[in-house]
């Protein structure tokens, strides 16, 4: 019975009972367009998966996989390396589901102070309104319509990727129970004595007008000018003299430092010198600190506006000027050039000292400056009142879970990077000087607060009776509260998140908390290991006594050819949307996974998504193919077929079994590379050209049964890497009910497999790739038959089991093993075995020995390079047995070969 499978009727086939395999039909009118239509397809299924909840996730009894987003900035849009991230969750999320597990993967967004603020300002400002000119609330109330207008769109675009979150556990870093759970973690963290309030030197970022982490701050090199001034000494006609980059805030300066041993400043200990143009006395004085090598010998000390100054200042109790406003203006404090920016008053100085007779010269010079990472605002050194979080005791449990590999940093050279952050660790500066945000729950008192008069609490209320309780006055009412200014660093939120998100401190030991807590994976850039990662990883000790995550995988940045960070002021960074419009999400999805090994730099190029894309449509060919073939039931299946049937089956069981220990080390790029060849290679190209029916022939049932077992199985391997194409086909492949989907279905499992099947097929392709070459070079028709001679088949590496393969691929009439040599042949070896093709008068002696020098040329070569390698001791020492005996092996098969052809060249000669 012959059984059409056209592009207008689809067939299934299924087994009717579990002890025969017998087939029935089910045909369903259907059309299979010729070309793959990415965007209609991703369309829809995305539809259908938000439409039947498939990305919920609710505790039960399997097993939990759980990985929370790093929430992207409210800002934010899709931007390359959002792509990288974000697909490598959704691959992890997607595996694990179709291993059964109950997969999570929690959405959010990052308030993001500093930038929103800005957004904010910038938006009020093209309206004609000032910040300066808007009570908090009223500022506040901008914000948040700006959020909700603006705030979701980079999760809507993470929807056109395919990101199989759960929409429904979407987290806002200042959602109400978000932020009490701040505020609760930073009352907890001031009574325990964590948290204190004082003066120190901070990064200010003039631009956004707040404090910055030390994490915060980008250092790029500079063309600067380094200026060299007269200070001259006090009633003497002398001076030192000074060099600095900075000369506008020598208007702060109160010391100029030499070291004690410096035999050339020597006479001037004790001594003051004269600050110029503020005419300012300030002391001469001493410190080992100094390096005597460096610029002059002579330090201007400006204890405000300089963090190693400033640590001199304490030491020495030098009085700290600040000379700058929030703005980076001059403020009154600087005498001179009162009101002017920063760096045109560094202008406007040079010709004043230069009149005072204080400039002796400036030079080209080239240093490091901070720059703000949000706002590329030049960084200020400031002394400010901030609030501090003591790092010292917090951070030892967090180092030694890394160190321990309780938390497995993937690849793991981060460990060394991680450690040396953590033993350096700093107090974190926790306050910002912005009103988006948390606002930090310390309350003042009183008319005229002192700098610590105040009390901590979660609310007003509870402030309030703290207040009373310190200074004895039940008279106290809120109105005589006063809350801080300040909001808490958006990291202060963020390094809750994998317990926020789940209410772990509000309510602690919750369901979810139990069954989520700890995550599995974190995926992140290398570049927030300490902003964010650390951080939470102390959070999680803290207040949960566990890690909050078990891996933390760090992507590489995402770079242009020219290596170069890929950003929008380069114009070297493609806009997301429009790839994926082009290219198909999957296709997108497959070119950046294809060149991301974990940890290292991606070097994008558009060719990789082209390629992804060329992926998809092999697929979808490769589909259209099969379906196109009629099926005869009574058709008995061709050897060739059974040989390729078990080939392929063992083939894909490899592939399962590497691909698991590829994921298993985080290298999640040669799991995909290993798929794509498993595809493109094997399937598509060896699998189907053997089993493919002759024009006009059909395929046996039995064949196109397992062929359609393997589809399926491929299809699922795929569909955490290329969901939509996947969900498509297979939603093509039967009759599905509603509701149904691969990403729910059972991925396949590896079993055992013949690994001696797998290496006779690698012999059998080169016999075939010979085979084809002299075909070419002799202008032979693919059509026409060839006889083949083996000599020397009783060898282990003949695939004598794969001649029905041999013989169908290579187009060869018969095969015959003998031991002698064939005359009028071309001959080739594969392994130890020699064959010849009958070619008649074709075969010219003299090319033909031409051929074998080239090769016997190449093998000599081959075997000196292995030679050499087995020749050095410290490789046989030290590499593993199995390596030193491959090449043992390689040695072996080499030489063999050597003296094959040898004699095949005399023997051609003495004819």
């Amino acid at each position: 019975m012959l059984l059409s499978y056209s592009q207008n009727f689809y067939l299934f086939l299924h087994p009717d009972s579990i002890n025969d395999y017998r087939y029935f039909l089910e045909l369903v009118i259907m059309d299979i367009p010729s070309k793959y239509n990415p965007a209609s397809v991703e369309e829809k299924w995305y539809g259908y998966w938000m439409e039947h909840d498939l990305f919920k996730s609710i505790p039960d009894e399997r097993e939990p996989y759980c990985i929370v987003i790093p929430p992207p900035n409210v800002t934010g849009v899709l931007h390359m390396g959002h792509m990288l991230n974000n697909t490598l969750q959704d691959v992890l999320i997607r595996r694990a589901r179709m291993q059964g597990k109950n997969a999570l993967w929690v959405p959010g967004t990052d308030h993001a102070s500093i930038a929103t603020e800005a957004r904010v300002v910038n938006m009020l400002r093209e309206k004609g309104i000032e910040k300066k000119d808007l009570t908090r609330e009223e500022f506040l109330k901008y914000a948040w319509r700006w959020k909700e207008k603006h705030g979701g769109l980079i999760l809507e675009q993470l929807k056109k990727l395919g990101a199989s979150c759960d929409w429904s556990r979407t987290r806002f870093t200042m959602d109400d129970d978000m932020s009490e759970s701040v505020l609760r973690v930073f009352v907890d963290l001031y009574r325990k004595g964590h948290i204190y309030r004082g003066i120190r030197m901070v990064n200010w970022d003039p631009q956004a007008r707040t404090a910055v982490s030390d994490e915060e701050v980008v250092y790029r090199e500079v063309q600067s000018k380094l200026y060299y001034l007269k200070y001259r000494v006090e009633s003497e006609e002398d001076h030192i003299t000074i060099a600095t980059t900075r000369p506008e805030t020598i208007l702060g300066d109160t010391a100029v430092c030499v070291h004690p041993e410096d035999e050339r400043f020597v006479k001037y200990h004790g001594k003051r010198v004269i600050v110029p143009l503020v005419e300012r006395p300030v002391p001469v004085i001493v410190d080992e600190y100094v390096d005597r090598e460096f610029g002059t010998g002579a330090l201007k000390i400006t204890p405000a506006h300089d963090i190693n100054d400033y640590e001199l200042g304490l030491k020495h109790n030098l009085e700290a000027i600040d000379i700058f406003n929030d703005n980076g203006t001059l403020n009154e404090a600087a005498i001179v050039l009162v009101g002017q920016d920063r760096f045109e008053a560094r202008k406007k100085i040079i010709p004043m000292l230069d009149e005072a007779g204080s400039l002796i010269r400036q030079e080209d010079y080239i240093n490091k400056v901070g720059f703000s990472e949000r706002t590329d605002a030049v960084i200020e050194p400031k002394l400010s009142v901030q609030w501090f979080l003591k790092m010292g005791e917090l951070s030892k449990p967090a180092l030694e879970h890394v160190m321990n590999d309780d938390i497995r940093l993937q690849p793991a050279k981060f460990k060394n990077v991680y450690r040396h952050w953590m033993e350096n660790v700093k107090d974190w500066c926790i306050s910002r000087q912005l009103w988006w945000g948390q606002r930090i729950p310390a309350y003042f008192y009183g008319e005229n607060p002192g700098p610590n008069d105040y009390v901590v609490a979660l609310t007003p209320e509870e402030a309030l009776e703290e207040a009373k309780k310190v200074t004895g006055n039940n008279e106290l009412t809120v109105n005589d509260l006063q809350q801080d200014e300040d909001v808490l660093d958006t990291w202060f939120s963020s390094w809750l998140w994998p317990i926020s998100v789940f209410d772990g401190i509000r309510h602690p030991g919750n369901g979810d908390m139990k069954y989520y807590y700890p995550t599995n994976d974190l995926v992140t850039a290398p570049e927030i290991l300490f902003f964010w990662v650390a951080r939470m990883i102390i959070a999680g000790y803290e207040y949960e006594n566990q890690k909050p995550f078990r891996n933390v995988y760090l992507t590489g940045i995402v770079r242009d050819s020219q290596r170069r960070k890929m950003s929008k002021s380069l114009g070297n960074s493609p806009e997301p949307i429009e790839l994926m419009k082009k290219y198909s999400a999957d296709g997108v999805r497959v070119g950046m996974l294809l060149c991301s090994p974990a940890g290292n730099d991606l070097l994008f190029d558009k060719s990789l998504t082209e390629q992804g894309r060329n992926f998809s449509n092999k697929i979808w060919n490769a589909f259209r193919l099969i379906s196109n073939w009629t099926v005869d039931e009574n058709f008995e299946q061709p050897e060739s077929s059974l040989e390729a049937v078990q080939w392929f089956d063992a083939r894909l069981n490899k592939a399962l079994t590497d691909i698991d220990d590829q994921f298993s080390k985080y290298r999640i790029s040669d799991a995909l590379m290993i798929l794509y060849r498993l595809f493109w290679d094997d399937f598509a190209s060896w699998y189907l050209e053997i089993i493919k029916p002759a024009y006009g022939k059909p395929v046996d049932s039995q064949t196109f049964s397992s062929t359609h077992l393997f589809f399926e199985k491929l299809l699922k391997m795929l569909h955490p890497f290329m969901p939509f194409i996947t969900e498509e086909l297979w939603q093509l492949m039967e009759k599905r009910e509603d509701g149904e989907s691969i990403m729910v279905s059972e991925c396949p499992e590896k079993q055992k497999y013949d690994k001696k099947l797998l290496r006779s097929f690698d012999t059998m392709k080169e016999v075939i790739v010979q085979v084809r070459s002299i075909r070419k070079d002799k202008k032979l028709a693919k059509n026409d038959y060839l006889e083949l001679y083996v000599k020397n088949s009783s060898c282990d590496d003949y695939p004598g089991t794969l001649e029905p393969v041999i013989r169908k691929l290579g187009n060869i009439s018969k095969m015959i093993r003998q031991e002698d040599k064939v005359e009028g042949a071309v001959s080739f070896i594969v392994k130890n075995v020699e064959y010849y093709l009958l070619l008649g008068d074709l075969v010219d002696p003299e090319e033909e020995i031409s051929r074998l020098e080239k090769e016997l040329k190449y093998t000599e070569g081959f075997l000196n390079s292995i030679q050499k390698k087995l020749g050095n001791e410290r490789f046989v020492q030290n590499a593993p047995a199995v390596v030193v005996d491959a090449e043992k092996k390689k040695r072996s098969d080499a030489e063999m070969k050597i003296g094959t052809l040898k004699e095949q060249i005399r023997s051609l000669r003495s004819d």
